[in-house]
């Protein structure tokens, strides 16, 4: 993932100092240090980093953080605000007409994931923003385009236009935008061609489909993979098109992720969605605040509760939770609890959400987890209805039925029982501490009670401490 080998050093750096009772300019030049050769390390281009660590000096020198109490949380702050400033201080949304049909044209190189990131925004603003969106099959340089982009439109229910290869991209455009208005479309996103490079030819035919659309947006998507040829490419694009907004692709991947740190400040064209996955659903719109709370290993709770409501069944999950509260929990819970946990993704990814928690994702072996999920699932989905409300009828006859069932050994079937008489007490005291007016254990104690847990996915015998 983008950004892991940033945080662990940028963490390392400020443990350093928090520590100290007392700022001094050479402590803190230490820091600054560290965080300078992270940031190069990630691949941030060296101008950027130079006036970083510059801002982050003057201000963290000032009088009033030098007096503070804890002037090492202070200096942690400054560096988060700069970093938010460095990727574009306001989330930058996309220009829609207050009334008509919104143009999005999208641009970029070959490979870099334009025609899939067109439909997961067409996904987006169907599912989150209540938009009603065409896309438009511009792309006749790659015929495999057309057949993707109509795939990915059937997958999300959005209808894509495209009159064939034979066609110019130009009277394409042309004739979707007419189509749009007379099925009263509000959004429609043109996917354009690519090339391997920059080439005339390329930027030709892209200046003729924005001077017929007049779009309302350009989004030029770009691979995190490649590093600071971010800045390089999206600085040529800006150039001859005047780019509005960034789509990055594959911060999922090993990318040191220093390429989005750069290109805000360089080409002044703001980040407006993040793909963390190959999933339809993998395409977040970008807020600064929220990735530089990552980066510095402060979590990101806001997107975890926006995943959860957009992933979860909260009707059930509330029924299930007021029945845990009450002291009521069988393996139907348990189980509802597992396929919400499986609805959320990987479960390193979601500690990477919460704060402090983060440093302790990478612990989890995703593999492990998700095996040891299905076990469990497969125990349970051959119980009887009678047996997942009543698991203390579950003798050896009975055991030995559900192993045969399941797949699995009367031994996975014991310690799936115990894990759960372990939460059923749990629930019991969160229950008792409820009733009695006192505030349930946190989520550092309950992850801490359920590392304690023989066989919590993925984390072998580690605990959390």
């Amino acid at each position: 993932m983008a950004f892991e080998s940033l945080s662990e050093r940028m963490n390392k750096a400020f443990r350093n100092i928090t520590g100290k009772g007392k700022l001094t300019e050479k402590n803190m030049n230490d820091m600054l240090r560290e965080v300078r050769m992270s940031l190069l390390e990630a691949d941030v281009n060296y101008r950027v980093v130079k006036d970083f660590i510059e801002r982050v000096k003057e201000k963290a020198l000032g009088t009033e953080v030098m007096t503070s109490i804890n002037p090492g949380q202070l200096v942690v702050k400054i560096v988060h605000d700069e970093i938010v400033d460095l990727l574009g201080s306001e989330d930058a949304p996309l220009n829609y007409k207050p009334s008509g049909i919104t143009a999005i044209m999208m641009v970029g190189l070959q490979g870099t994931g334009k025609t899939t990131a067109a439909a997961k925004i067409a996904n987006v603003i169907k599912k989150k923003q209540a938009r009603k969106p065409l896309l438009v099959a511009c792309d006749i340089i790659r015929p495999a385009a057309i057949e993707q982009l109509k795939t990915l439109g059937e997958s999300i229910g959005v209808e894509v236009f495209s009159l064939g290869i034979e066609t110019p991209a130009l009277e394409t455009a042309k004739q979707a935008l007419a189509y749009a208005k007379q099925q009263q479309f509000d959004t429609v996103i043109f996917d354009t061609a690519g090339r391997l490079h920059i080439d005339e030819a390329l930027m030709q035919e892209l200046s003729d489909i924005k001077a017929e659309i007049n779009p309302d947006d350009i989004l030029l998507t770009v691979d995190a993979m490649t590093g600071q040829d971010i800045v390089n490419v999206a600085q040529s694009f800006h150039e001859q098109l005047n780019v509005s907004g960034l789509v990055l692709t594959k911060l999922d991947g090993d990318s040191r992720g220093g390429g989005i740190l750069s290109v805000k400040t360089i080409t002044q064209v703001p980040v407006k969605f993040v793909g963390l996955g190959e999933k339809i659903d993998d395409l977040d719109v970008f807020h600064p605040d929220r990735m530089a709370d990552r980066i510095l290993g402060m979590g990101d709770i806001v997107s975890l509760v926006e995943q959860a409501q957009e992933k979860m069944d909260m009707e059930e999950g509330a029924k299930s939770a007021k029945r845990m509260m009450s002291g009521q929990f069988t393996m139907d819970d348990m189980l509802f609890q597992f396929q919400q946990i499986k609805k959320m993704g990987s479960l390193g990814g979601m500690m990477k959400l919460i704060p402090g928690f983060s440093q302790m994702a990478g612990q989890i072996d995703e593999t492990k987890a998700e095996n040891t999920m299905k076990v469990r699932e497969a125990i349970i989905n051959s119980m009887t209805k009678e047996e997942r409300a009543n698991p203390s009828l579950l003798k050896a006859s009975r055991k030995n039925r559900i192993a045969r069932g399941s797949g699995t050994k009367v031994q996975d079937i014991n310690r799936l029982l115990s894990e759960f008489d372990k939460m059923k007490q749990m629930m019991k005291q969160m229950s008792q501490m409820a009733g009695s007016g006192k505030m349930p254990m946190g989520m550092g104690a309950a992850m801490k009670g359920m590392g304690k847990m023989r066989g919590f996915p993925g984390m072998g015998k580690k605990r959390f401490k």
